[in-house]
């Protein structure tokens, strides 16, 4: 089966419509707009069969971001999981995936951990760094 930015857009606005407030295809990608004004990027490769790249972006927020792709980048070869790989905060934090690598199940479990972190995010007493 292929996959297609459509099947993520049906999955995050179902499954995850609490935290998806809106979707738009940006050419060759898909943004999902989420209600903390952050907002999720899906790509996927149109070449090169189940390359893809899940981004969420809150720089703007709090100066992090979280990716979970698959780009061969040699610089992550000693991760167990390479090329799968997890952006974990920032660029130069990687660490192996804690996300399947069957796409719909790994946008799945990364959807839920985007969730989670604004849920505790909001939490009374939470520090956001300004």
């Amino acid at each position: 089966m292929t996959v297609t930015l459509e099947d993520f857009r049906r999955i995050a606005e179902i499954e995850f419509g609490s935290l998806v407030a809106d979707s738009q295809p940006l050419g060759e990608k898909l943004r999902l707009f989420l209600g903390d004004s952050s907002y999720v990027d899906l790509w996927l490769s149109r070449r090169l069969h189940e390359r893809f790249g899940f981004h969420w972006e809150r720089r703007h927020l709090d100066g992090t971001f979280y990716r979970y792709d698959n780009f061969p980048n040699t610089a992550w070869r000693d991760i167990v999981s390479y090329p799968y790989h997890f952006h974990d905060g920032s660029q130069d934090e990687v660490i192996s995936t804690p996300f399947s690598t069957d796409l719909l199940t790994g946008f799945r479990e990364f959807m839920r951990f985007v969730a989670v972190k604004i849920s505790s995010d909001s939490e009374p007493g939470s520090h956001r760094p300004a």
